[in-house]
């Protein structure tokens, strides 16, 4: 470890790095090493083998993606393999939020056997879709799931945990076999599907070696947008991902980047889940998810601005939307005060639309500390809602135990979606509460935050020093950016802006004993938004990342910070 500097030693070792082989492997991703053999998949030969049938034989081919930035990106992965061997025969089918719920579907299944399809593949859905799969397979159209939830279990009058998993021809889901990376997204399921697929008969299509690479724009696109792990496989695929991002082809990423200010060359990870995921995002929650994809799909620079523009323009009214239910909410908390003892927060109402709940419940789940649900109506009248959990619980395992209140539920350990019983609604939170108590949790890494990785003096923030952090992006859930606490720095001036003025922002100049100065910033912050409230003249202790600005083309080093205490 000694080639390392001492700054990045000392980071490597709070990631629990702490021998030459391991830093190797951390800090200089290599695909063939890291990407691990698609057929590792227990169903992946079979999956492979029936697209090829499919192909050959010319049979109709539906993807069926979910309506996220993680199904949409892994239905352009498939997408493009189609593209890459030529073949017409399918259709991308990406549900309604709205109207029509996540997942599978009897209704349109149904119009898909009777309009002669034969092969369904999902993108990130289909786990719990088991009686959607049988009628599939009654109509005479086979299934092969690529996944990445959790399936559902079932209990042996001993408390033995059995999967219940879908009748489909093939099932690709790290977490219902052996695979050795268990957190891979939805898209990176699909990647690893057309990994497979151009292993086994890219030579017959006549299509080189290590095409599937020019995918991993989405792949990696999906891993930093659901918020798995940046570790193992999907560190690589990060990693990767984001040096494909960089010279993507794909007209409407180069619009959408133009659009949000970003330098294609130069786009961040902070770039994409701030400005990107959030405008993809905003075509299921506030109209048509087909818009994302058409957007990623488009090889067509004008529909790409135009897409471009339409997906920016609906991103700020579901700002606005966002912004009036969270309104509501804090009136709500100003009026309840059991709210401090409930283990569990459910909060609804049959006006808040359903598509942006997820959203509300994060920022509820952020400030309160707790897991959340908010529910609202759908366009059938259906009491619809998300759930996030603050990392106590897992909130797949919260609604399983109270499986008696849901008609339907489905996700992963800190983010889901329900469907309730009408009459079971009011009594929700009551019965959520009740078994979170039972439920003993492991306290395991990932749900312990530290406070901060290195202590030191405003001295350290130069830019050799973020050239050694930068070594260990890309950061993310399970790799976050170092924190580094300042002791006792002193407020020297604090300044607002905003676009158009809004002054919605801060910007801090803070001094080290008069002898270092170093410009921080915090967006969406008020002068009371932090532990301690904040003055100029007043010595505090600032906890901030290092972050590199190229704002109109210009760099600028400064911190964000993470608190003030």
């Amino acid at each position: 470890m000694q080639q390392y500097s001492e700054l990045l030693r000392a980071l490597l070792e709070k990631r629990g790095i702490t021998d030459e082989s391991q830093a190797e492997i951390f800090l200089n991703p290599d695909y063939k090493r890291d990407l691990r053999d698609p057929f590792l998949m227990r169903d992946m030969e079979r999956a492979c083998v029936r697209i090829y049938e499919a192909i050959d034989a010319g049979e109709k081919i539906i993807i069926f993606a979910d309506y996220d930035c993680d199904g949409i990106p892994g239905a352009i992965i498939l997408n493009d393999l189609f593209k890459l061997v030529g073949y017409k025969n399918y259709e991308v089918y990406i549900p309604q939020r709205n109207s029509e719920g996540y997942g599978l579907n009897l209704e349109i299944l149904k119009l898909f056997g009777e309009s002669g399809v034969k092969l369904l593949i999902t993108v990130d859905l289909g786990i719990t879709a088991i009686a959607e799969v049988a009628q599939a397979e009654v109509d005479g159209i086979d299934v092969i799931i690529t996944d990445h939830h959790l399936p559902r279990q079932s209990f042996s009058e001993g408390g033995l945990a059995s999967l219940v998993l879908p009748r489909a021809y093939a099932i690709l889901n790290p977490k219902t076999d052996n695979y050795p990376e268990k957190m891979l997204c939805g898209a990176g399921v699909a990647f690893k599907l057309v990994q497979g697929f151009l292993k086994k008969y890219g030579e017959y299509f006549k299509i080189k070696e290590g095409e599937e690479k020019w995918m991993l724009d989405m792949a990696g696109l999906a891993t930093l947008s659901d918020m798995v792990p940046l570790t193992s496989e999907n560190r690589a695929i990060a990693y990767f991902g984001m040096k494909v991002l960089k010279k993507s082809p794909r007209p409407g990423l180069q619009k959408l980047f133009a659009k949000t200010n970003i330098d294609q060359r130069h786009v961040s990870v902070d770039d994409i889940g701030f400005m990107i995921t959030p405008r993809l995002n905003a075509a299921s929650r506030m109209g048509d998810p087909r818009k994302s994809f058409e957007l990623l799909a488009t090889e067509d620079e004008v529909e790409a601005g135009m897409l471009a523009d339409y997906l920016s323009k609906i991103n700020d009214d579901r700002k606005t939307l966002v912004t009036g239910i969270m309104r509501d909410v804090n009136k709500t908390f100003e009026k309840i005060e059991e709210r401090k003892v409930s283990e569990v927060i459910v909060i609804g109402n049959s006006n808040w639309r359903v598509g942006v709940l997820g959203l509300v419940a994060g920022k509820i789940s952020d400030q309160y500390k707790k897991p959340v649900f908010v529910w609202g109506r759908d366009e059938n009248n259906y009491i619809k809602g998300s759930c996030r959990s603050d990392g106590s619980v897992s909130v797949v395992e919260l609604m399983t135990l109270s499986s008696e209140s849901f008609l339907g539920f489905g996700g992963h350990e800190l983010a889901g979606g329900f469907t309730v019983h009408n009459d079971k609604i009011h009594f929700l939170e009551e019965t959520l509460s009740t078994n979170f108590k039972k439920i003993k949790f492991s306290e395991n890494a990932d749900s312990i935050k530290t406070d901060y990785d290195i202590k030191s003096s405003l001295e350290i923030v130069n830019i050799k020093n973020w050239r050694e952090i930068e070594k260990l992006e890309p950061f993310g859930l399970g790799n976050s950016k170092p924190v580094f606490l300042f002791e006792n720095v002193k407020i020297e001036k604090i300044k607002k802006f905003g676009k158009n003025g809004s002054g919605e922002h801060l910007e801090i100049i803070f001094s080290d004993a008069g002898r270092y100065k170093a410009k921080a910033i915090s967006f969406f912050s008020t002068h009371d938004s932090f532990e301690t409230s904040i003055s100029e003249g007043v010595n505090i202790n600032l906890l901030a990342t290092f972050d590199l600005s190229r704002f109109r083309g210009r760099e600028e080093l400064r911190l964000r910070i993470v608190d003030i205490v």
